[in-house]
């Protein structure tokens, strides 16, 4: 039995992008899109379809990766109720493609409580979904830079 190797299967091989340089690509990409915004938009409660969403606003200072795992530290301004606090919070980052999601699992955040939600963040966009509790949701919206401080509400 003869095996034969075509040039061409090494050829496509040779142009694959490496999978580091995809994952630095992301990593880039995801760093630009979520340092100093605003993300923007509503929720929702589940059981509660009759009422309009509200609306919702967190501040993204910067994101960076750290070295363990999936785990990325985002600095955020949080407003939950009447609690208004600027956090570090380091939280899992997973991808499907180039498209990151991220992740928090029964993460308890100081001062407000234990969370779960999945959030999808794309180009310019997000959406997931959250629960707090015996409560939960989904949640959407649009990612606006912040061109200052000034912009804080």
């Amino acid at each position: 039995m003869a095996v034969v190797l075509s040039p061409t299967l090494f050829a496509q091989e040779e142009n694959t992008p490496k999978e580091s340089d995809v994952q630095a690509k992301r990593y880039a990409l995801f760093e630009k899109r979520l340092n100093n915004v605003a993300l923007i938009g509503s929720f929702t409660i589940s059981g509660k379809e009759d009422q309009a969403p509200k609306p919702e606003r967190y501040e993204i200072k910067s994101v960076r990766k750290l070295e363990e795992g999936d785990i990325w530290l985002i600095n955020a301004r949080i407003k939950y109720g009447d609690k208004d606090a600027q956090l570090p919070l380091p939280l899992e980052v997973k991808w499907a493609g180039m498209t990151p999601v991220i992740s928090l699992d029964k993460t308890t955040i100081p001062g407000m409580g234990t969370f779960s939600a999945h959030v999808i963040i794309e180009e310019d966009k997000y959406a997931g979904t959250w629960t707090h509790g015996e409560v939960g949701g989904a949640l959407f919206g649009r990612i606006e830079k912040l061109s200052s401080e000034s912009d804080a509400p």
